[in-house]
Order: C-alpha cells, then structure tokens, then sequence
C-alpha cells in the first residue's frame, strides 16, 4: 500500500486530520486530536495502529511476519504494521478502520458532536 493509498483512506474517514508531530519525517493521521495511525512520509513500509490489546497478540501470532507490537509505542494496545508484506489492501484498509475505531469510541461525547 503507497503513502497516497494509506493517506487517501484514512482522509475519507469522519472528521481525520493529519500533521507532523514529531519531525518532518513521520505524519499522524487523528480523530478528534488523537492519533490513530503513524507512518512515514517518504518510504511508508509499515504503520503503526492502535489495536484492542487481545486482538493485537492474536494478530502477532497469526501474522508473525507481517505485524509486531508497535515501534516506540505501548506494545499493549499498537502494532506495527508492514505495508509490503503478505498483508493485502483490504487488511490493511481494516486494520487501520480498527484503530480509527478505537480512538473514536475513546473520545468525549462533546468531541464526538463535533465530529458530526
């Protein structure tokens, strides 16, 4: 999946933004100021996710190639995702959706109302 492919999902979800937090290296997609996914800008290879912390050991397990406990984020709840293995679109499209959907079911109803 390219950095356009990644982007251009992610953009097409209710109320996402993106920046460059850290560094003019790694761009942050979020939903209602949280971050949801982390990538690079010039080589995407992998994106770091949120993940329900059962369900990111069970993916561990079942794609031990493909996705590992996230890089410089807390292993429990994000994994690191790689974008060029085995994994196709449409896993991927899902996985991030997952993330988007937890941080979203995160947020104050007050910041939800406007994301609407």
């Amino acid at each position: 999946m390219t950095l356009d492919e990644i982007r251009s999902f992610c953009l097409s979800l209710k109320g996402v933004t993106e920046d460059l937090p850290f560094d003019e290296e790694t761009l942050a997609f979020r939903v209602g100021g949280k971050i949801f996914v982390l990538t690079s800008i010039s080589e995407p290879k992998t994106v770091n996710l949120k993940c329900d912390p059962d369900r990111a050991v069970d993916l561990r397990e079942r794609f031990p190639d493909d996705i590992f406990p996230g890089f410089h984020m807390n292993k429990k709840h994000w994994n690191t995702v790689s974008v060029m293995g085995s994994l196709d679109h449409k896993q991927i499209r899902e996985l991030i959706q997952h993330s988007y959907s937890l941080v979203l079911d995160s947020l104050s109803k007050n910041v939800k109302a406007t994301l609407i």
